[in-house]
């Protein structure tokens, strides 16, 4: 898998489980499994997220929420589903208000079930996620609706640093002669 030029972002969401699967996600962020060592940062604003990780089944009142969370992500974008709630509804998908898993309400790029799923597992989900992810921003690079380069980035970017330091020294030289006078 090659390098990313940044980190990539996971927003996490629980549509409705019974909070198994949340801690399982939440330990994956902990120093025996660190997640972060694949540069996964946790994020709680879906407009810096890469990668949204859906735990539980989707029901009537949370299902707008959840389509509102997945179109604030901006391109490319990969969708994580975490737990057997997540991935078809589980034990609750007979319940009256469950639409089932998060793939009735938006488009789901990798399935990770278990009840409650375990951080290896979830930490796998991730690293598929994650060539997805590159895979999504390599294609939307190729067809030209690429990402903008960051030039900090790019090691034979030369700054001229004393161009725009030029005006200002002008400026204050000016200035300097009047107060001489």
């Amino acid at each position: 898998m090659k390098s990313f030029h940044k980190s990539p972002w996971l927003i996490h969401y629980d549509a409705s489980s019974c909070n198994g699967c949340d801690i399982e996600v939440l330990a994956c962020t902990m120093p025996r499994y660190d997640v972060e060592r694949f540069g996964i940062i946790n994020t709680g604003n879906p407009m810096h997220a890469d990668i949204f990780c859906v735990t539980g089944g989707v029901n009537t009142q949370n299902a707008p929420i959840v389509k509102q969370i997945y179109d604030q992500i901006p391109e490319p974008k990969v969708v994580l589903a975490v737990g057997t709630c997540a991935c078809t509804g589980g034990i609750f998908k007979e319940c009256y208000n469950i639409l089932g898993g998060v793939d009735q309400v938006i488009p789901v790029d990798v399935y990770v079930p278990g009840c409650a799923a375990r951080p290896e597992s979830i930490i796998d989900g991730v690293v598929k996620a994650l060539a997805l992810y590159q895979e999504k921003h390599d294609k939307m690079v190729q067809e030209g609706r690429g990402l903008p380069e960051d030039p900090s980035l790019d090691e034979d970017n030369d700054v001229d640093e004393n161009a725009s330091n030029d005006d200002n020294s002008s400026d204050e030289n000016a200035s300097d002669e009047e107060n001489a006078s």
